[in-house]
């Protein structure tokens, strides 16, 4: 689980403000952090099969967002993928 802490410290690095919650990289980085923090819950509880299912779910949200960027702006896709390290 995401704590709010860190999820306050994600849109302060890549959003305008405190409080843009709706910008694409801001979604996309918070989706990647919390597939991060579930894939290692997996690699612990293997037999999970309702968390591995929200996961996988999580995986196709950002897929989704990346594919949105990278035809809105090829250059911000870049930069975030970057940021990430994906």
């Amino acid at each position: 689980m995401l704590s709010t802490q860190k999820k306050k410290n994600i849109v302060k690095k890549f959003g305008k403000s405190d409080k843009d919650t709706g910008k694409v990289e801001v979604q996309v980085a918070i989706l990647s952090k919390k597939i991060d923090e579930l894939a290692k819950h997996l690699k612990v509880n293997k037999k999970d099969v309702h968390s591995r299912k929200g996961l996988i779910q999580m995986i196709s949200d950002r897929r989704k967002h990346m594919k949105y960027l990278s035809a809105k702006s090829p250059k911000r896709h870049t930069t975030l993928v970057k940021e990430l390290g994906m």
